[in-house]
């Protein structure tokens, strides 16, 4: 359910905020998308399993015009954005990226102008349609087939970008993992803890959840340990090494930790040791954005058993990792949480399958093979 506000209450009571009043003025917030997410408990799984004690935290129902983990983070977002009076955002992200198009999405809400650095991807069914979604959204839409390229045209896109709208755009870091992306993730910590609290799931022995650009696994980690939650944190790798490793990691999860320190001193440091991390790299497979079968099988585990839709790029993997864990014998009497952070929703397209045409000829080859099914993220 939505949390209602008084009409002047410009910066929502959310449950970081409630903890720690002085953030609320310190750090700019929108409310974007329908907090808190629903807790439920995972019976059709359970019962096939021959136990209870699983759950599901629902951030796939984040947001009414497009959910996921990107919601969350795109608040503080976009709401530092306007703060910096930037006219623009710029963000990045492989073609069928989820994060591209909430950040596309929720910045045509808030009245700013969108350019997508987007960069090569494995082919998968639904690239296509998740850039017709970004293309609808009036974005502007650019295409390097390197991550070094990509790197170099987004400089050259930012100063071109400032010269025709007379203010530095506000550049959004792929997947929105930046301190101020990762508060989002904080806040959801603190949400979990209140509905501990009131009694929805118990503390759970171990949250698992997809680790990409390392923004949810972070926040949640300092979230957790400010309010106090002991869960273990599984972050299922569904990206290489490079991208994702403990010295980033690191580096996020202390740099927010100051972010927030600076806004309010009262807020607790806290440091982070690699024990407090699990990194399960055996549901990767081939590579980012390849599925396996492990994948392949959870998506249709979770369909068939609770109704709950993933994906093969992100949710899947880390729903993989979370039912082999919750056929252990080890882990059969301890309460374990999946976070679900990809939308169930996908914003409808009156446009028709040819209309790709109309994108920049680059995007072209992902509609070689068709694709009518959003699996990006």
């Amino acid at each position: 359910m939505a949390r209602t506000r008084k009409r002047n209450d410009v910066y929502p009571m959310i449950p970081l905020f409630s903890r720690f009043p002085k953030l609320r003025a310190a750090i700019p917030h929108l409310s974007l998308g329908t907090f808190p997410t629903p807790v439920e408990p995972l019976r059709g799984i359970g019962r096939r399993y021959g136990r209870s004690g699983l759950f599901i935290k629902r951030d796939d129902l984040s947001g009414l015009i497009y959910g996921g983990n990107k919601v969350r983070k795109l608040e503080f977002l976009l709401a530092d954005a306007k703060k910096t009076g930037a006219k623009r955002i710029i963000t990045s992200g492989a073609a069928g990226s989820n994060h591209a198009l909430a950040t596309a999405l929720y910045s045509r809400q808030c009245g700013f102008t969108t350019t997508l650095m987007l960069f090569e991807q494995h082919q998968l069914p639904g690239i296509g349609a998740t850039l017709l979604a970004d293309f609808a959204t009036g974005a502007d839409m650019f295409h390097d087939s390197a991550y070094s390229e990509h790197l170099a045209h987004l400089r050259n896109i930012a100063d071109s970008c400032e010269r025709a709208d007379g203010a530095p755009p506000y550049i959004i870091p792929a997947g929105g993992s930046c301190p101020t992306g990762i508060t989002g993730f904080v806040n959801a910590a603190f949400e979990l803890g209140e509905q501990i609290s009131r009694g929805l799931l118990p503390e759970p022995a171990a949250i698992y959840v997809a680790y990409g650009t390392m923004g949810t696994a972070a926040g949640l980690l300092l979230g957790l340990r400010a309010v106090g939650i002991r869960s273990k944190l599984i972050a299922v790798r569904v990206v290489p090494e490079s991208v994702a490793n403990c010295v980033k990691f690191a580096s996020l999860f202390n740099e927010t930790n100051s972010l927030l320190i600076s806004g309010d001193p009262s807020f607790p440091r806290c440091s982070f040791n690699e024990n407090d991390l699990t990194i399960y790299d055996d549901f990767l497979g081939e590579g980012y954005g390849m599925t396996t079968p492990a994948a392949l099988s959870a998506i249709e585990e979770f369909a068939s058993a609770d109704g709950i839709m993933l994906d093969p790029v992100y949710t899947g993997k880390a729903g993989a990792a979370f039912l082999a864990d919750a056929s252990s014998r080890d882990l059969a009497d301890v309460p374990l949480l999946f976070w679900h952070t990809k939308s169930r929703c996908f914003p409808p397209l009156s446009t028709g399958r040819g209309d790709y045409l109309l994108l920049p000829s680059d995007f072209h080859r992902y509609f070689a093979t068709g694709g009518a099914i959003s699996d990006g993220q």
